[in-house]
């Protein structure tokens, strides 16, 4: 089956650059696309220091959403989020002031692959750190996901006022232009010891920083079992084996667990994967609803999550009346959570305007 490779490099302009992501773009574009992606054949995607994190997240979502294999290779740095604590890669635009309007927050990356089939994904990374999100990373480990592998590594902030290089990812795609791309382990192995070779002589090295070296999964998680039958078209399977998990959360911990709540994302995704906005639409006001009904605040990542998820959704539905009674609770709550995208509100209330006209 082909495959997918996005090429993703992105670092912020000006003072508070750390490395220049996108000077490795050209050495990996000259890698054969079959080579970077494992597959007999593929199509690649780059994103060269992008502006907008809703466009890479529409890139992304793109990429995802693909049937075949899904590699990305991603070079950038790292930042936090000082009012939530979360990790974002920067954009081109990023500042420290504007970090949640202009970064693109990791666990957009992660919740993404959540439910790709096992094996099909991996993530290459070469990222630096800010101080900040460096001190979070020893305190929280990078996550992107169940079913995804990851490798590459996390180097800390330079300690000279200099821009770095992407070493390790120069050094993967440097082993790639051979026209033979080996095992992941040893791809990655072979690019840390190329990396260590160039910087022998540099006395101020210090080694490669994290390194991210993780394996898939075993076959017994239930979101692999999950993901199977979605790559099968078995939706309704999908559903109704997730909705056993979500009833037995509910039984151990309660409706408004984050044990609950992650089986009623999973089920928002399953509706939207088998092409029903409404269902997941509605899903997903039900999880933000609940959210916030538990204390959680209107700017916190999952509660912005789920309206903008919901918001999406509410875009695709088909029928009138549907849309008009979504479009109706999703206005109240954008009211409250209005996100991240200026004019969101304003958006539901013209499309509702357009529906009153239609019914």
């Amino acid at each position: 089956m082909p495959g997918t490779v996005l090429l993703l490099a992105a670092s912020p302009v000006g003072k508070a650059r750390l490395v220049d992501a996108a000077s490795v773009l050209p050495v990996l574009a000259a890698v054969e696309p079959s080579v970077l992606a494992g597959t007999g054949s593929a199509s690649v995607v780059e994103l060269a220091d992008p502006l907008d994190p809703q466009a890479v997240l529409t890139r992304l979502r793109a990429a995802a959403a693909s049937p075949g294999p899904l590699t990305v290779y991603v070079t950038g740095q790292l930042t936090l989020d000082r009012r939530q604590h979360q990790l974002h890669l920067c954009l081109a635009r990023t500042t420290p002031a504007t970090v949640r309007y202009t970064a693109l927050p990791w666990h957009w990356l992660r919740d993404e692959m959540r439910l790709r089939p096992d094996g099909t994904t991996t993530v290459v990374a070469d990222l630096y750190a800010d101080q900040e999100s460096w001190q979070e990373l020893g305190r929280r480990p990078l996550d992107a996901g169940r079913t995804v592998a990851v490798y590459g590594r996390i180097a800390p902030p330079p300690t000279r006022r200099t821009v770095a290089a992407p070493g390790y990812m120069k050094a993967v795609a440097t082993i790639l232009r051979s026209g033979h791309r080996p095992p992941l382990d040893q791809l990655h192995e072979q690019a840390l010891a190329r990396l260590a070779a160039e910087h022998r002589a540099d006395g101020a090295w210090q080694g490669p920083g994290i390194v991210l070296a993780s394996s898939r999964p075993p076959a017994d998680d239930p979101h692999a079992a999950i993901a199977s039958w979605v790559a099968a078209g078995r939706h309704g399977d999908a559903d109704a084996f997730a909705a056993r998990w979500e009833q037995a959360a509910v039984r151990e911990h309660g409706a408004a667990s984050e044990e609950a709540l992650h089986w009623s994302e999973v089920r928002a995704d399953l509706a939207m994967m088998a092409g029903d906005a409404a269902r997941s639409c509605r899903a997903w006001l039900s999880v933000a609803a609940t959210r916030l009904a538990m204390g959680q605040s209107a700017d916190s990542a999952q509660v912005e999550a789920a309206v903008d998820r919901a918001h999406h959704q509410w875009g695709r539905v088909t029928d009138p009346g549907e849309a008009q009674e979504l479009g109706t609770i999703l206005a109240e709550l954008r009211a409250r959570v209005p996100g991240r995208r200026q004019g969101a509100l304003d958006h539901v209330r013209r499309q509702l305007r357009q529906l009153q006209t239609q019914t």
